[in-house]
C-alpha cells in the first residue's frame, strides 16, 4: 500500500479549530497525503465524539487518526473501523473510568499556566493573554493573535465525565512529546504515553506545535502512515 493510500484526520482541541493545523496539512498534502481536519463542537465528550465520527464516515482507506491536547480523549473513543494508527500531538489520553480533568490536574500546574474557571454557560474560555504565555509562547505575536482571535472555548461536559475504554489499547500509537509545553506538563505527558506503549518523539516545543513546529508534527505523522502503509 502507498502514504497516499492512508487517510490523515487532524482533531484539533479545546480554544481551537482546524485552521492550527494549516502549516501540517500544507506539509501534509505536498506529499500526496489525503488530509482533513475534523471540526468539534466542544460542546460534551459524547458530542465531539460522534462528530468526529461523521468525519471519518466522509473519509476513504486506512486512516491515521491525530488529536492535540483534549482531543487525545476524543480520537480514542472514535468507532475503530479503519483507524490503523493513533498520532497524539501532546494530547492528554485517560485511560477507561477517567476524567479529562483528572489527567489535566494530574501535576501542580505550570507557573505560567491560565486559571481556568467556567463562566455563567459553564463555558471555559482561555485568557487572551494565555495564548502568549502558554498556549503557543513559541508562535509569533501574528500567530498568537490569530489563535486569540479564532478561539472556541470548551463546555465542563467535556472534561468531567469518566471515558470509555481507549482505542491506544488496541491501536498502535505515537506520541509528540512537548518538552515546554506550559499547558500540558511533559511529565503528565510522559507519563500518559509510558502508559500507552505508544512510540514516544520528545522535541523542544511548546503546547501547540502544529503552528510552531509543524515539521516535528509532519515527521511523527509520517511515521504513522508508514506503518500502517507497510512502507
Amino acid at each position: 500500500m502507498a502514504m497516499k493510500d492512508v487517510s490523515v484526520v487532524l482533531v484539533h482541541g479545546a480554544w481551537a479549530d482546524g485552521s492550527s493545523w494549516a502549516r501540517v496539512i500544507s506539509g501534509l498534502n505536498a506529499d500526496g497525503v489525503k488530509v482533513s481536519a475534523a471540526p468539534l463542537p466542544l460542546t460534551s465528550l459524547a458530542d465531539d465524539v460522534a462528530a468526529l465520527n461523521r468525519s471519518l464516515d466522509r473519509t476513504a482507506g486506512p486512516i491515521v487518526l491525530a488529536g492535540h491536547a483534549y482531543a487525545g480523549a476524543v480520537i480514542a473513543l472514535a468507532r475503530p473501523r479503519r483507524i490503523g494508527a493513533l498520532v497524539y500531538v501532546t494530547a492528554l489520553a485517560p485511560d477507561e473510568g477517567e476524567k479529562v480533568a483528572d489527567v489535566f490536574y494530574r501535576r501542580e500546574p505550570h507557573p505560567s499556566a491560565p486559571k481556568l474557571a467556567p463562566d455563567s454557560n459553564g463555558l471555559i474560555w482561555l485568557p487572551d493573554e494565555a495564548f502568549a504565555q502558554a498556549f503557543a509562547p513559541n508562535a509569533s505575536a501574528e500567530d498568537q493573535a490569530v489563535l486569540a482571535a479564532v478561539q472556541r472555548p470548551i463546555s465542563l461536559n467535556c472534561i468531567t465525565v469518566p471515558a470509555g475504554r481507549p482505542l491506544w489499547k488496541d491501536v498502535p500509537s505515537w506520541f509528540l512529546l512537548a518538552e515546554q509545553d506550559r499547558m500540558i506538563l511533559a511529565d503528565t505527558q510522559r507519563d500518559m504515553a509510558e502508559r500507552m506503549k505508544a512510540t514516544i518523539k520528545a522535541h523542544a516545543v511548546d503546547h501547540t506545535p502544529s503552528v510552531t513546529a509543524p515539521a516535528a508534527v509532519i515527521e511523527i505523522i509520517r511515521d504513522a502512515i508508514r506503518a500502517v502503509a507497510g512502507t
